[in-house]
């Protein structure tokens, strides 16, 4: 199989011929109406343009026999909403979505072989994600270029009310995001701005990812036990931002720009358990 970049990285493209599906949809209103009576164990495959159609997948499978809503790369959607567990959402692609163009919100999630590009609403986010064991993989990002002062990130997840939980386990590997205005990743803890005060995000890994930022390729806010590795960082003014208690994070084996002011940046609440390269200012 081909990949849209040739390191690797990004939404993998061609995907191979699906099979093994319980239905293929290939208009909005069968979607819809196959997503509505989805069962664990499902495999729902959906093809084509679907116009205006925003996914929405509300039906969690098991461990055992999780859901999985597929396309085969060239289906086209106007977002995807998933508040559910145990679901794979593989090979769509989103353009010119309300930000978040998708969002993950539950347990055991997985993103996969997916391009969501130049969000059109306040925010101007990819992806947003929150819950716990979520994976994000091989997916294309970005070409967010909203309002600044709205901070635009291919990827961000906060704890701001009951609705936006605390995240842990989160797998983010081997996707391209290109052209951010803000970061590739944000993630807030629940004791960060205008945080709920509640529970830990924890344990983010973000690896073997592309990263073309203007601010920060990742920004880290009361988030503990990060890792950080193997990803390729072109643009911003530093690479890694660790403030508010960031503590235990573990940065090795990235690739910067030439003329990167400084690879990290910390504040000193963020220095316990810290290894990595030397800090070379603030976050």
């Amino acid at each position: 199989m081909n990949a849209t970049a040739a390191d690797g990285r990004g939404a993998i493209r061609p995907l191979p011929a699906l099979s093994g599906c319980t239905r293929t949809l290939t208009d909005a209103t069968s979607a819809k109406e196959a997503l509505s009576k989805a069962s664990p164990g499902d495999k729902i495959c959906i093809t084509g343009d679907l116009g205006d159609f925003r996914m929405k997948v509300n039906y969690s499978g098991t461990e055992q026999a999780p859901i999985q809503v597929v396309g085969d790369g060239q289906t086209r959607v106007r977002g995807i909403d998933v508040d559910a567990s145990y679901v794979l959402v593989d090979g769509f692609t989103v353009l010119n979505a309300a930000s978040p163009e998708i969002q993950l919100n539950g347990v055991n999630i997985t993103l996969q072989n997916t391009v969501a590009r130049h969000a059109t609403t306040d925010g101007y986010d990819s992806v947003q994600f929150f819950g716990d064991n979520i994976k994000i993989l091989h997916n294309t990002l970005g070409g967010n270029s909203g309002d600044p002062a709205e901070t635009p990130s291919c990827i961000e997840t906060s704890s701001t009310d009951a609705s936006s939980s605390p995240s842990r386990n989160v797998l983010i590997d081997s996707n391209r995001c290109e052209n951010t205005t803000y970061a590739c990743l944000s993630a807030a803890g629940p004791h960060g701005p205008r945080g709920t005060g509640q529970g830990q995000t924890s344990e983010i890994r973000f690896t073997n990812n592309y990263c073309q930022a203007q601010v920060a390729a990742v920004s880290l806010n009361d988030v503990q036990s990060a890792t950080i590795s193997g990803n390729v960082v072109d643009g911003p003014d530093h690479a890694w931002s660790l403030q508010n208690n960031s503590t235990g994070a573990k940065v090795a084996g990235n690739t910067i720009a030439p003329g990167t002011a400084y690879e990290v940046g910390m504040d000193d609440s963020s220095k316990a358990g810290y290894q990595g390269p030397s800090v070379g200012g603030a976050p």
